[in-house]
């Protein structure tokens, strides 16, 4: 099973102004709510794309309930645990002339609830994945990810980590899966602006010997590269499109990479489709379907490149 864990879910209301001018009443030319979070992106993207997984994290009061609600609607199992108190967050995204996000704080996470989730966790086994990805709420231990992976050392779970800076550089002593950072996320952890995909890749081994598995790094439209630990160094182009929407576009990719693993067992394989499946969610207006990324799969190689 894949298990997917978002510390502080949302509700995104993702709203269209022509033009919008602060201190004026401004009314929508579209809107829509989707449920939010890196994980859960995760987990709707691996349901388009036919795999199961099970969506842990947090929920609070009615918009809780109906992330919850929309998350099943999307063929995610979840099992939050409720919090007594509080709400789950909403975050506006205002798309205009340029884009503003609003984003709630969420509900504070007691003790009592952190322990329940760990009570989850610690039912994961050999063959199980688990995806952690996504900021820290202020309410939690800053090392809650180091935490997790040390309860779970051991057992032969997959743990993939998507996550900036300290977050990411503290769990691999604990040898994760997969780790996704981008090409700026990677240069900012070594203090460098890297320039050339020969930097990428040294700096990308340097993780490896810090204790991750596979590094891939994604670089917007300039594709990603992934770097195996069997010594493998692949680069792909994206495909050529509009950019319509970047918010879940590495969240898409981790599924999608995820999918072509667990389907094939071949790393340039998952990478390939981790790259149409990113490129995908960033063509539409939020995550992709399993026919949009099979599209884009099935563009002859002049479609693709910069």
């Amino acid at each position: 099973m894949i298990y997917t864990v978002t510390f502080n879910p949302s509700l995104d209301y993702v709203i269209q102004v022509d033009d919008l001018t602060l201190g004026e009443i401004n009314r929508t030319t579209k809107e829509n709510i989707y449920p939010g979070g890196k994980g859960n992106n995760v987990s709707v993207v691996l349901s388009n794309l036919g795999h199961k997984s099970r969506a842990l994290g947090f929920k609070a009061g009615f918009i809780g309930d109906q992330l919850e609600a929309m998350l099943n609607d999307f063929g995610c199992d979840t099992d939050f645990v409720p919090l007594e108190n509080g709400m789950t967050r909403i975050n506006v995204k205002v798309k205009s002339t340029e884009e503003s996000e609003i984003n709630g704080q969420g509900p504070a996470i007691t003790k009592e609830a952190l322990d329940e989730l760990f009570g989850k966790l610690d039912k994961l086994g050999k063959g199980d994945v688990l995806v952690l990805a996504g900021s820290i709420p202020n309410t939690l231990p800053e090392d809650i990810y180091e935490r997790i992976m040390e309860k779970l050392d051991g057992r032969d779970i997959q743990i993939v980590v998507d996550a900036t800076k300290d977050l990411l550089l503290n769990v691999l002593k604990y040898h994760p899966f997969l780790i996704k950072p981008n090409n700026h996320e990677l240069g900012e952890m070594f203090g460098v602006k890297l320039q050339s995909d020969d930097e990428i890749v040294l700096y990308a081994k340097k993780l490896q010997e810090k204790g991750a598995r596979n590094v891939l790094v994604s670089m917007a439209g300039d594709g990603a590269i992934l770097v195996t630990e069997d010594g493998m160094v692949e680069k792909t182009l994206p495909p050529k499109g509009q950019v319509v929407n970047s918010v879940g576009a590495g969240d898409s990719m981790v599924a999608g990479f995820l999918t072509g693993y667990l389907n094939t067992g071949d790393y340039k394989k998952a990478l390939q489709l981790g790259t149409a499946t990113g490129s995908a969610s960033a063509f539409v207006s939020w995550l992709a379907t399993k026919e949009e990324i099979t599209a884009l799969l099935t563009k002859p190689a002049s479609e693709y490149g910069l």
